[in-house]
Order: C-alpha cells, then sequence, then structure tokens
C-alpha cells in the first residue's frame, strides 16, 4: 500500500464530524507528514514553539548524530490540527488557525522552519515563511478521499522545491504616497542586509528607471512580455554606486508607455498574468524581488499585484484619500486578484505612513479615528492591516511610520538613494525591513 494509498484510507476512518483533536492528528496528520515525506524519526508530537505548543514538527535528519525525533530543534514544517467539527473553511475559526500557525512559525523556537499547515482532516492549507512574512502558499482547500492524493503531490512539490524569492508589490490606489520613492530606498537597504534584490520598474511613467539613471539594453521589457521565448535574463540591468553593484532592475523601456489595457490584452499573452509568468525563473536568484507600479488600477497595476506574494501599502496620514485607497486595495482589489490566481495569494501587509512630519501627532490621531471607521464600516478590513500590534488588552494602534525628509526626494536628482546620502534615512528604511521583512 502507498503512503498516499494508506493516508486515503485514514482520512475514511475518521468521522466527519469528528469532535476530538487528537484523533485528526493521529490519523490523519501524522500520515499525511509522512505522505510528505517525513519518516517517524523526522516528525515531533507537542513541539514547543516559545510561544506554545504546536501539535506537530517536522525536520529531515540530515546528520545520525542529529535526530529530529530526540534532539527536537530546527524544525522545518509546523502542523496544527483541529478537530472536523471546527470550521476551518472560513470565519473566526480560521482565522485564529491562522493566527495561531502564523505566531508559531515567528516563535523563537522556529527561527529555521519555513513551512506551516493548518488541517482538521476537512480542509488544509499550506503557509510559507520567508523572514517575518508568513502568506499562504496555497488556497484552503476541500479534502476528500478523491483528490487527496494530487494535494499531497501538491504540497509535497512546494515543501521540497522552496523558492529563495520573497515577491513584493509596492501599491496604493492613491498617487503620492511615495511607493517608487519607497522601492529604491527598500531596496538600497536590503542590499545593506545582505540581500541580494531585483527592481521591476512595471509603471509605463518610468519613474523608478529614471532615478536609477539605469537604461534598458537591447532587448526591452516590452519585448519580453509580448515574446515568452525571450529569455528574462536579457533584460535584467545592474545599478551600480560608484561601480559597486546595489540591486538588479528591469527597467521601463519608451515602448511600455503604448501599452494601454487594450493594446496589451491584443499584444501580451496571458495578460496581465504574464508578469507572474515573466519573473518565474527569477525567483530563485534574489531574496527579494519588489515591484513598482503606477496608481490606476488598470493594467500594469494589475499585473503587479497578481505576480506578487505579499502587497506592501504605502499611505500618508494627512491624506483622507490614501487611507481610504489603502482600504480599498485591501477589501476589493486584493481579494479580487485572489480569486483569479486561486492559490492563496497575494495578500496584504500592514499599511504604514509615509512622509510623517514632526508635528503629526495631532494628524494621526485624526487618522485613526478614520481608520477605526474603516474597519468598521468594511468587515474585512482586519485591525492588522492597519494596527499590526493591537491585541486584546492592549490597543496599540501604533503604525510604522517613515519621516519626511527633504533628502528623500533631492537624492533623486542625484540618481542616488536616499539612504546612502543620510544616515538617519538609512536607519528607518532598515526599521522598516526589519519591521515587515527581517527577521534578526
Amino acid at each position: 500500500m502507498t503512503e498516499a494509498s494508506y493516508l486515503r484510507e485514514k482520512l475514511e476512518s475518521i468521522s466527519p464530524t469528528e469532535r476530538v483533536e487528537r484523533i485528526v492528528v493521529q490519523r490523519f496528520a501524522v500520515p499525511l507528514l509522512q505522505a510528505l515525506g517525513f519518516d517517524e524519526l523526522e516528525i515531533r508530537e507537542e513541539f514547543e514553539t516559545g510561544c506554545g505548543q504546536v501539535d506537530l514538527a517536522a525536520r529531515k535528519n540530515v546528520d545520525p548524530e542529529d535526530i529530529f525525533l530526540r534532539s527536537p530543534k530546527n524544525p522545518y514544517l509546523l502542523l496544527e490540527a483541529k478537530s472536523r467539527a471546527v470550521n476551518l473553511r472560513e470565519g473566526s475559526c480560521y482565522r485564529d488557525a491562522v493566527c495561531q500557525i502564523e505566531s508559531y512559525l515567528l516563535a523563537k523556537n522556529c527561527k529555521s522552519a519555513k513551512w506551516g499547515i493548518i488541517t482538521n482532516a476537512n480542509n488544509i492549507q499550506l503557509w510559507r515563511k520567508h523572514g517575518k512574512v508568513v502568506h499562504p502558499a496555497t488556497a484552503n482547500l476541500d479534502i476528500s478521499s478523491d483528490n487527496i492524493e494530487s494535494i499531497v503531490r501538491n504540497l509535497r512539490d512546494k515543501i521540497e522545491n522552496y523558492e529563495r524569492a520573497l515577491t513584493v508589490c509596492v501599491y496604493n490606489n492613491k498617487g503620492g504616497v511615495g511607493k517608487t520613492t519607497t522601492v529604491i530606498n527598500l531596496a538600497a537597504t536590503l542590499k545593506t542586509k545582505g540581500k541580494k534584490v531585483l527592481v521591476v520598474d512595471f509603471d509605463s511613467q518610468g519613474d523608478l528607471t529614471g532615478s536609477s539613471g539605469v537604461t534598458p539594453g537591447k532587448i526591452t521589457l516590452t519585448q519580453c512580455l509580448k515574446d515568452p521565448k525571450i529569455d528574462v535574463h536579457a533584460i535584467v540591468q545592474t545599478y551600480r554606486l560608484r561601480g559597486i553593484p546595489i540591486f538588479d532592475i528591469i527597467p521601463r523601456d519608451p515602448e511600455l508607455e503604448t501599452l494601454t489595457d487594450s493594446r496589451a490584452v491584443a499584444y501580451i499573452p496571458k495578460g496581465t498574468r504574464r508578469l507572474r509568468d515573466l519573473i518565474a525563473p527569477l525567483r530563485n536568484e534574489y531574496d527579494y524581488i519588489l515591484i513598482d507600479c503606477p496608481t490606476q488600477w488598470l493594467y500594469f497595476s494589475q499585473s503587479g499585484v497578481f505576480a506578487a506574494d505579499v502587497i506592501l501599502i504605502p499611505t500618508r496620514p494627512d491624506d483622507l484619500s490614501s487611507l481610504n485607497n489603502a482600504a480599498r486595495v485591501i477589501t476589493q482589489f486584493i481579494p479580487e486578484t485572489a480569486r483569479s490566481r486561486q492559490d492563496g495569494g497575494p495578500i496584504a501587509l500592514p499599511a504604514f505612513f509615509n512622509g510623517v512630519s514632526s508635528r503629526s501627532e495631532h494628524t494621526i490621531q485624526l487618522a485613526n479615528k478614520e481608520i477605526w471607521k474603516l474597519i468598521n464600516q468594511e468587515k474585512s478590513v482586519d485591525l492588522l492591516h492597519f494596527w499590526p500590534h493591537f491585541k486584546k488588552g492592549n490597543e496599540n494602534k501604533s503604525i510604522f511610520r517613515i519621516p519626511d525628509y527633504a533628502v528623500i526626494s533631492s537624492a533623486k536628482f542625484e540618481r542616488v538613494p536616499a539612504v546612502f546620502r543620510h544616515r538617519k534615512v538609512l536607519e528607518y528604511y532598515q526599521s522598516l525591513a526589519r519591521e515587515y521583512f527581517i527577521d534578526e
């Protein structure tokens, strides 16, 4: 009997309304991990994460002196199981389970963990951890005897082929919030942290390309979009500062500006899906891929969001429209994209304030009142989309801020990221990297 057929047999042995979590762990979750390639010496029950016990943890044994069952440290995968009576399809129980697996993956004893699974033997979802980001690697899948083998194949393929890059689209459906400035300075800051970064200028106006001073090569982004046979490596350029490579860039070319929505549909295969396919061969060559796209929710911005794992949303506390449009990205555009992709992504990172002056405290208080209204009006705007540290008993409404320094905008004229001209700016962007991306 194969592991997959054994798992199917175990699944069928559990009552559809089983209320005992332990039965799901023993009859389904353990055989599931075995079907995913872990043997009994590579699986540990009730693993202490540092913020609670996760039901199961697993890691391949590569050293005969370091058997995970006997030496439970450095897990690779965590699994949190629930009883079949718990609704993991949607609602509060599902959201609580997602928060639980996220907190376990980010706990102090799980720095090495790359994957998390939540399941109740009715549903299953795989989550990927990249630094401090935990995001869906699959949709929340319904399990049946008929599809469990294909689900196992899909999960095992993803787990055994962990991709190096996290793809981030910096987007708000509102101009003037510093999207391009954020991309350039975040890319340069991640370089100072030893990360290899690719920046994609997917804005037909090309502000990012102009700010970097990089020009397209003989083969352009537009040509690559139109012709899938062109190797994407041919359009990658390098931004250098005093001869030192800082980050790679796919620059905008003049022809990109001619691609209106109708022309993109006519000339680019797969439409808004094309950018995701185009950068796929690069995902194992970089630690981060950052996408800059325009404001309007049209071809270019739809493509950038579709290509991303996560969406980073800059806002301004003194701009009511930027807050409302951030909420629109969260409640409308990202779910719309997720329905099209059907793989669980992308998801929104908490919004942050860009361009905050030293006299903005009163403005921030007013902004927080507006955010509270948005949360009450739009039930799909979770507290954590704006206030990531808000918890019961600790109503922390702090939002990450990047101050408004004149040097940030003036640096564009010198084709130098502001983080390399002003130490204080670098410190703030390093804080942003630590807040959202890098687990130090």
